[in-house]
């Protein structure tokens, strides 16, 4: 399925279904007007303060007769809407609401959801208020009524969950499902877990705005409101989905190991995997979503403090006639154009001018600590820098290897049939051997990656790198490494690589290199699959 949201669409729908059937079954009936009921505001506020007495009841496992809901109404109207109804009205009323409206005279409804994965609408029963028969003082036969499921969700789902338990609530469904591999799940509520810190974050963009604007039109109530949020929301979130974060890793590399080096995955296990890497993509934007409400938290404290002083300021500045302040005493004495710059000076900010005090001249001076502690800063920047300069050549050496081991792999997976590991094993020579496998870790990369993206277009790569401004990585990237000796086989007249094809093949070959170095210098023997790589160039 290419989007794969739209999955269990159905049962987003039911939902919608719910509130649909019940508006549509109420705005087409004239009789509320009979009982004073005449916006629409004031017909569904009725009947879900009668759903919410049917649930109460419910609740309470207790009977709910027409005779109850009748009741029921005539208190809420004398209390709150004050119609002009009587008892009777009332509970003709409440036999309308329920019978009409909720049950839809008898008759079954169905609301239709799309399933896109079997191209068909779904129809999908909805029931609001199910009965049962139940005897009053043991002997009067009455029907009593009871909210079923759908009537619970539909309740449910209009009283929200507390701003603060939101995220708490959404992250322990996301680690239940990941603890019971139920990826798919997981990944719908991390998608749930990164709406509501993008929710938090459009929050306070909207609130700095505000304050921007006008500070006295934002409430210190709502400035509380939306800081405890960022409190409860940045507490401990960003360590938790670290180590999410980590476990997902853990649980992808060895489905893609297993895909390597024992055998294919199944179906079932590949769909495992792409929910993984789903599930790590947005854990690596839930962590940056965090990272941005930690700084705007302390961005829109700065911004409030601010805005608010300067306001206090402005009580403190004092207005005069620009008039009869300033041009009628130049007229009147035009010395004092010489000593216009202290009139002008408070308009440009400029400081006023300082005086000499001899008492500090005579002061003991002390040796200031500050000043050692900031020459000890200094000799740490140098070494701080040396040391980058030092992790800057280890990092171009490492990718230096990259580009080796690809290049090699591109060279010999030029062919009409390109190359298996196999065929290329025998084909080595010793120099080639070690261009090709510098380090068993680089090597191991190299195909991961390979398998992991199956076939790499490089046109539309290029295309993409041209119409986007994207930073340079600092570790392997196989796209962009591909690209640049792509285009370094172009500049020295080659055939433009077009496409980059990798496949498992299921012949039963094990190819094993030996006399490997790992990055720790020991040598070790790395068996893995036999792939086949194909290079497609320019005609």
């Amino acid at each position: 399925m290419q989007y794969d949201f739209l999955k269990h669409f159905p049962r987003r729908m039911k939902s919608v279904g719910l509130h649909f059937m019940l508006i549509q079954n109420s705005i087409q009936k004239t009789t509320w007007k009979q009982y004073g009921f005449s916006t629409g505001a004031e017909q569904i506020n009725m009947i879900f303060a009668v759903l919410l007495y049917i649930m109460e009841q419910s609740l309470r496992e207790e009977n709910c007769t027409m005779d109850d809901i009748g009741a029921y109404i005539d208190t809420i109207n004398v209390q709150h809407f004050h119609k002009n109804l009587n008892y009777d009205e009332c509970r003709q009323l409440g036999d309308f609401i329920v019978n009409v409206i909720l049950c839809n005279e008898g008759k079954a409804m169905y609301f239709e959801g799309f399933d896109f994965e079997e191209q068909e609408y779904e129809p999908m029963h909805i029931s609001y208020v199910a009965n049962r028969i139940v005897y009053v003082d043991q002997e009067f036969r009455r029907t009593s009524y009871y909210l079923t499921d759908d009537g619970y969700n539909l309740l449910l789902s209009t009283l929200e969950i507390e701003n603060n338990m939101k995220l708490t609530v959404h992250e322990m469904i996301f680690q239940m499902h990941l603890e019971k591999q139920s990826y798919d799940r997981a990944a719908d509520e991390i998608k749930n877990v990164f709406n509501l810190l993008r929710v938090q974050l459009q929050k306070i963009q909207e609130a700095m705005g505000k304050i921007r604007r006008n500070a006295l039109n934002y409430s210190v109530r709502d400035y509380e409101t939306i800081l405890l949020e960022n409190l409860d929301t940045i507490q401990d979130t960003k360590q938790k989905f670290q180590n999410y974060r980590e476990m997902v890793k853990s649980r992808a590399k060895e489905l893609e190991e297993k895909n390597i080096n024992v055998r294919q995955l199944l179906p079932k296990e590949e769909e495992k995997l792409n929910h993984l890497r789903v599930i790590e993509s947005y854990l690596n934007r839930t962590i940056d979503e965090h990272q941005k409400i930690l700084n705007s938290h302390f961005d829109l404290k700065a911004l409030y403090t601010r805005e608010l002083e300067q306001l206090s300021q402005m009580s403190l500045i004092q207005r005069f006639p620009l008039r009869t302040g300033l041009y009628d005493q130049v007229l009147k004495d035009a010395d004092t154009l010489t000593r216009l710059d202290y009139f002008l000076r408070p308009l440009f900010n400029q400081d006023a001018g300082k005086a000499y005090n001899l008492n500090k001249a005579f002061q003991l001076q002390r040796p200031s600590r500050k000043r050692t502690e900031a020459d000890s800063g200094e000799e740490l920047d140098f070494d701080e820098e040396s040391w980058r300069r030092e992790k800057e050549r280890l990092r171009q050496e490492k990718l230096k290897k990259y580009e080796g081991s690809l290049s090699c792999l591109i060279r010999h997976a030029s062919g009409k049939d390109g190359i298996s590991l196999l065929e290329l094993e025998n084909e080595l020579d010793d120099g080639e051997r070690a261009e090709l496998i510098p380090s068993v870790e680089i090597f191991k990369e190299i195909m991961v990656e390979l398998l992991k993206n199956r076939e790499i277009d490089l046109t539309a790569l290029q295309k993409e790198r041209s119409e986007y401004i994207q930073e340079s990585a600092g570790d392997f990237q196989l796209n962009d490494m591909l690209l640049k000796l792509a285009d370094a086989e172009a500049d020295a007249g080659q055939k433009k690589i077009r496409r980059v094809h990798a496949s498992r093949l299921e012949d039963g070959n094990v190819v094993a290199f030996s006399g490997i170095l790992d990055e720790d210098g020991r040598s070790r023997t790395i068996r893995c699959s036999n792939v086949r790589l194909r290079v497609f160039r320019e005609e």
